[in-house]
């Protein structure tokens, strides 16, 4: 069996090499990460592994890769770039990985929360432009985060929300219990955060789950922080809360269309804080990330599935 990462970006490609150089796999890199859907199968070549890190894999595209029959996706938001029920009945099987930036995650939703709540990102932009632009900022000691969705990386930033003297509850769709932390309804939760931390997987149930209507329940001047997946809120219901003030500032690190099109209405807002789906981007992440993929491929390997 043979592997290729078909889409490395430099640092993901340094980091496989890294790792490969301590064991032997039949894993090979391209460090092209521009390349297209279309330009797969000649890529693969017959390769029986593919891992995949931005690149869309339309099923019909899959069906043309001769021989493959696993892709190893470097995250957990598969659906985003892929049908995995779809590949599945054309014998590839799609596996993901979990868990690998909780704390690099946590913390860009914690510093994206921080940075809402002082206004940062607006000062600094006017103070480049030649204004001494000062901002009222909002405390949040003795602030309520709430957190939507539960899992490694909820329960990271709830560790790092109590740190800094805030009360922190959560939403979960199946019963859960954490230190420190409080599982409520969700319209407890909406009603009374001050700021709301999005951690949910993004499939057809979650979907738009911050529809007009739950971002119409929450408390009046609320924080917004998303670093799980755009498409799990409104976006334009979003936009018009931002634009009252309803929503008094968004962080957001995560978009429904990817990358952001220049001229966004969310470029245009001073009260949002944007960064390009990178919280993910730490060098801990990235050996984690890359270490669990190549377990995968060691496992497949090994046992063929």
């Amino acid at each position: 069996m043979r592997a290729l990462f078909v889409d490395a970006n430099d640092t993901l490609a340094d980091v496989t090499d890294k790792l490969l150089a301590a064991q032997k796999l039949p894993v090979a890199i391209n460090r092209n990460a521009g390349i297209k859907p279309d330009d797969l199968p000649a890529l693969l070549d017959g390769a029986e592994i593919m891992i995949v890190d931005h690149t869309a894999v339309p099923t019909s595209i899959a069906a043309q890769c001769k021989g493959l029959k696993h892709i190893v996706f470097l995250g957990t938001g598969a659906r985003s770039y892929m049908n995995p029920e779809e590949l599945a009945e054309h014998g590839i099987s799609v596996h993901t990985i979990k868990g690998y930036g909780d704390t690099a995650v946590a913390e860009c939703a914690i510093a994206l929360m921080w940075a809402s709540s002082k206004s940062f990102g607006e000062m600094d932009r006017g103070m480049r432009a030649g204004n001494w632009l000062r901002r009222d900022a909002i405390q949040l000691t003795g602030k309520t985060l709430g957190l939507i969705g539960f899992g490694g990386i909820a329960a990271e930033a709830a560790r790092m929300a109590a740190g800094c003297g805030m009360k922190v509850i959560a939403w979960n769709r199946t019963p859960k219990t954490h230190a420190s932390v409080e599982f409520v309804s969700l319209d407890r939760l909406l009603a009374e955060s001050h700021v709301i931390s999005l951690h949910l997987l993004l499939n057809d149930d979650t979907k738009n789950f911050l529809s007009r209507e739950r971002i119409a329940a929450l408390r009046p001047g609320v924080i917004l922080i998303n670093t799980a997946r755009g498409a799990l809120v409104d976006e334009a219901a979003m936009l018009d809360a931002l634009r009252s003030g309803h929503i008094a500032h968004a962080g957001l690190d995560v978009f429904t269309v990817e990358p952001l099109p220049a001229g966004h209405p969310l470029t245009t807002l001073p009260n949002v804080t944007l960064s390009a789906h990178s919280a993910f981007r730490t060098p801990e992440a990235s050996d984690n990330l890359i270490g669990a993929a190549l377990d995968h491929c060691r496992r497949i390997i090994a046992t063929g599935k």
